[in-house]
């Protein structure tokens, strides 16, 4: 279903309502689950993570005005709660000198332990959550600068910027480990 039609029966009563958001939840769940997973880094993150996200956008449907696409709008509420969990995780690491995300990564039942894996996950983690995200929307989804942009909210310049960024201090981080 496109997203016109999907919008228009968001936008109507109850039944409907309830019925188009089940649609959207189906179409859009794996897409956004992938976008949360590259940045949080493991499964049970990324589920919780989505599943705050789809709560957010049932709650806010009524503010959606259009000026964007609908999967603009999903991703920029869906990467906007993962930076706020990569916050709260490292706010809790302080507080209580809990595990670091990556060992969470490498402990996480879907991680397959293939080394080039492992490394740039290693890698993404010593990026801010910024440039994280910025990284994790080009290099894995390959989404244009101006899709990123409208996302995350910020211009084109500054995203190119944090990607080629990101991109060294990766680079810098496997070839000195």
């Amino acid at each position: 279903m496109d997203e016109q039609q999907l919008l228009l029966r968001l936008r109507d009563d109850s039944n409907t309502r309830e019925r188009a958001f089940r649609e959207l939840v189906e179409q859009y769940s794996e897409q956004l689950y992938w976008t949360v997973r590259h940045i949080v880094g493991t499964h049970q993150d990324a589920d919780d993570v989505v599943q705050n996200a789809f709560i957010k956008i049932w709650n806010k449907l009524e503010d959606f005005r259009g000026e964007s696409k609908l999967s603009t709008w999903l991703h920029r509420i869906a990467v906007n709660e993962a930076l706020d969990h990569i916050r709260r995780e490292k706010k809790h690491q302080n507080d209580d000198g809990d595990t670091t995300e990556l060992n969470k990564s490498f402990a996480d039942t879907y991680f397959d332990g293939d080394e080039a894996e492992r490394m740039l996950r290693e890698a993404m983690e010593t990026l801010p959550p910024a440039q994280r995200a910025v990284f994790s929307l080009k290099y894995f989804e390959d989404k244009p600068y101006k899709e990123i942009s409208e996302i995350l909210g910020t211009s084109e310049g500054g995203l190119k910027a944090n990607y080629h960024y990101a991109v060294e201090k990766i680079r810098k981080y496997l070839t000195t480990h």
